[in-house]
Formats: C-alpha cells, structure tokens, sequence
C-alpha cells in the first residue's frame, strides 16, 4: 500500500533584532496549534532606537543581506526583516533591503514597514492611531514618513524607550488606556509598531471596546509573510482584518 507523502510546510525565515525577545514567541502564539507553518530566524545586531547615525548603522543593508543568504539555506519560502525601522528611516530604505534580500536569494521578502503599508492599502486605511515604546520624536518622524505614503497619524502615544530589551518588558495591559484615548478620534486603525512590544495580546479586547481595527506588528509581519507563501491567514483574535 502507498503512502502519501505529507505536504511540505510552509517555512517562514524571519531577520530578527538582537535583543528581541517578542517576536518569536507571540508569532509561535499567533500560529497556535497549526502545524502547516514553521518559522525559523537568524539575528542581526539592534539594541537602541534613536534618530541618531548610531542607530541607524544596525539596519544596513548588507547585513540584511548576509542574514537573508543564511536563512535561504534553510529553504524558506519567504524572508521578513522582522523590525520597523523603515518607518522612521522611510520606506524606501526597506524596499532596497527587499530587493537586495531576493536578488541574493531568489525569495520573496517583505518587512515589516512595507507589511503595514500593504495592509493599510488592502483595507483602505488612510489615518492611524500609533502607540510605540519609543520616544516621541521617533513618533514624529514615522508621522512623516507614513504622511509621504498617504497615511495620517491622527494621534499617537510614546512610552519614551529607546534601550530595545526594555520594549519587551512592557505589559500588554499598560498600552490600553491609550488605545482607548486614541480609538475616541476614530481613526481607520489602531498600530502597536514594533516588533518587540506585546500588542498582539490586547487587539481583540481593544477592538470590542471601540470598534476600531487593531494591527499588531508582529501579526501584520506574519500576515504578510503567510500571504506571500499562498498559506491560510490568521485567526480574527489577532486583528479582525488580518482573517
């Protein structure tokens, strides 16, 4: 008798910073018991968020490409770099990072920030509320750079962090009360950026309370990385747009 050979997963690489301690496990969470995906990460050096050439040198392109090339021995059918950087150094930077990653490595690839902006084009979203751990002039500088992609902070919340560890000690309960302070200006959609804050476990409380979408970092990237491997999306709890 012939047996079936089992369906390959779909294998999602993801290029992590350093002192991420988020990302991993919450993507592992979002998944839940779904055994048809697989992820697998290699780390690049980011531990500070600043508008600084310091902080700025730790998303290079080439080092996204050196991480990519080792991923791409793993076979993985779609690389992410799994951090939201370029919505402060501007899209533009992570489309260069996108084209370098799949002309070394044929593979598709996104990042975070382009993640978003797919999203926000998909749902028509064209004002954001923004809640971030970090300091209030990286907010104001991702509002200028959504702005030049059509896209209006309305409102934003900054915890006033920059050391990148500390963002995933923040506890998911503590973004709330600014979620439901910016949900009041009815924008098209509530952001949690960043790749190391805990968002993804208040979206469905969040959006029952107000009515207004919730997008998490980590699910956006996740949901963008399932869609360019043609694999199912998630489940409504992790954003009700992200189904």
């Amino acid at each position: 008798m012939l047996r079936t050979k089992p369906a390959r997963r779909t294998r999602i690489g993801m290029i992590v910073p350093s002192s991420n301690t988020c990302l991993e496990p919450m993507s592992y969470r979002i998944l839940g018991d779904r055994d048809d995906v697989t992820i697998h990460s290699t780390r690049i050096p980011v531990t500070r968020i600043a508008l600084d050439s310091g902080s700025d040198q730790q998303f290079d392109v080439e080092g996204m490409r050196r991480a990519a090339e080792l991923l791409a021995t793993a076979d993985v059918d779609v690389i992410a770099w799994n951090g939201t950087s370029g919505s402060w150094l501007g899209p533009e930077h992570d489309r260069e990072i996108v084209a370098e990653i799949t002309a070394a490595t044929g593979v598709p690839a996104t990042t975070s920030t382009l993640a978003y902006l797919d999203a926000f084009r998909e749902f028509g979203t064209r004002s954001i509320g923004l809640v971030t751990p970090y300091t209030a002039d990286v907010n104001l500088e991702v509002a200028v750079r959504f702005a030049a992609e059509g896209i209006r902070v309305a409102g934003h919340r900054a915890l006033g962090l920059s050391d990148n560890e500390s963002f995933g000690r923040v506890a998911p309960a503590e973004l709330v009360p600014g979620s439901l302070e910016l949900a009041a200006e009815h924008p098209d959609a509530l952001v949690y950026l960043c790749t190391n804050l805990y968002g993804a476990p208040v979206v469905a409380r969040v959006e029952e309370e107000t009515g207004v979408a919730a997008l998490d970092s980590v699910a956006v990237t996740l949901w963008r990385c399932l869609q360019l491997a043609g694999a199912p999306l998630l489940d409504p709890r992790w954003g009700k747009l992200l189904a």
